[in-house]
């Protein structure tokens, strides 16, 4: 019988890949807290309709992407595509917004998408997201870049380059989008099958097809920057003039746009060379009317994801996370020895002390390797004559020096020797 395998574009995430995962979360949340956000944990599964609103039903995501199914209830629901809907959704609903409209949160989580599994992109991939409610601030904008930016840097990312652009707003955007409409139907025959689609429901999409003929056909394309409004361009120079104050590199792309339709004036992300193509590993912008649209009333929003696989792939080239291993390691000869070094191991490791020990009747060769490919530090040798002689023995894995231990101080002694010095 065949072995079972996961799904296509599920991927695990394994022992010795974790320790880099959980490294990377745990940098993202110091950085955080030090900016002012606090955490905030969703639902996997959302309403179908939080996502046809809040994305846009014309969107790549709601037509082809989501992985959506109908309960028994009769109810259409959808494995979360990305977190900013959720969390709106969480924000309006338990009114988060009554006592004060300033919220800063962050989540780290799954999201599900069935699009091409490639190198970074899986169906299940997880994200880092942040959000600001309740500022229309551009420097609002500039801090989360400069929060990325600095996220980038503790984790080495060497390369990562902050590229922006102003989406305008309803006011001057239209104006845009009837230019651009009109350029692509002078170009539709160079265009992909996609961006054919795209120009008619969700043209601005066509300007960040990655097609090689696509992007050489829409050279010469209007640009957001030449029709913005005076209020969306002030916007802009603030945060540009935000982030060249804090030393901040930045490219101003005139082809980066999102996907989703509820992005408005700031957009940004950040990219890297270490991926190829798929040079995108962090991404935002501002996105005032989505609580509007989803019920709530007019709060201004601005927020970013981060992918975490294409993130974690790029660090592990970079540094290899510490490994957790035992600081002692029992190894116990006998069935009244492994009862006693049992009970020695749960007081430790309650104690919070890392131990570990053979469970099965091994022989003193094969745990002591067995300690040594954990990477103990040091190895207390238990068994029968030893119980029946009043004292074990102690060895440093490093300095082959052995200490003979009573047996009735052995858990006091390893106690102190051990938290003493953080084990």
């Amino acid at each position: 019988m065949a072995i079972l395998q996961s799904i296509k574009g599920f991927k695990d995430i394994l022992p010795g890949e974790t320790e880099l995962w959980q490294a990377i979360e745990e940098e993202a949340k110091s950085i955080f807290r030090h900016f002012g956000f606090r955490e905030i944990r969703l639902p996997l599964l959302e309403k179908t309709e939080l996502f046809a609103r809040s994305i846009g039903e014309s969107t790549d995501i709601v037509e082809k992407e989501m992985y959506t199914f109908q309960d028994r209830g009769g109810d259409l629901l959808t494995m979360r595509p990305e977190a900013t809907a959720g969390i709106v959704r969480a924000y309006l609903q338990h009114k988060l917004y009554a006592r004060d409209a300033v919220h800063k949160f962050y989540t780290i989580g799954p999201m599900f998408r069935r699009e091409r599994p490639q190198k970074g992109r899986y169906r299940q991939f997880s994200q880092i997201n942040a959000e600001i409610f309740g500022q229309a601030s551009p420097y609002a904008d500039a801090q989360l870049i400069l929060l990325l930016v600095r996220l980038m840097t503790v984790l080495g990312v060497s390369d990562a380059e902050p590229h922006i652009n102003s989406l305008g707003c309803p006011q001057c955007r239209p104006a845009f989008r009837d230019a651009l409409t009109s350029f692509l139907e002078g170009i539709s025959d160079a265009l992909c099958s996609d961006c054919q689609r795209r120009r008619v429901t969700n043209p601005l999409r066509v300007l960040d097809c990655k097609v090689p003929g696509c992007r050489e056909a829409t050279t010469g394309a209007p640009a957001l920057k030449d029709y913005l409004c005076s209020e969306c361009r002030d916007h802009f120079d603030t945060v540009r003039r935000a982030l060249e104050d804090q030393g901040v590199t930045y490219t101003v792309d005139d082809r980066l746009v999102r996907g989703l339709d509820y992005y408005v004036r700031t957009t940004f992300e950040i990219q890297t060379g270490a991926l190829g193509a798929q040079n995108a590993i962090a991404g935002g912008g501002r996105y005032d009317g989505l609580a509007g649209a989803l019920g709530g009333p007019d709060i201004p929003a601005t927020g970013f994801a981060i992918g975490l696989d294409r993130l974690a792939e790029i660090v592990g080239t970079l540094r290899r996370p510490a490994l957790p291993h035992p600081t002692l390691f029992i190894a116990a000869l006998g069935d009244q020895a492994r009862h006693q070094a049992f009970a020695w191991l749960s007081r430790l490791n309650t104690a919070g002390i890392a131990a570990d020990m053979e469970f099965g009747d091994k022989s003193l060769k094969s745990q002591m390797k067995r300690a040594d490919k954990l990477g103990a530090s040091h190895v207390l040798i238990v068994g029968e004559q030893e119980l029946e002689q009043g004292a074990v023995t102690l060895r440093d894995m490093t300095s082959r020096e052995q200490t003979d231990i009573p047996v009735d101080t052995v858990a006091d002694r390893l106690m102190k020797q051990f938290l003493n010095t953080g084990g």
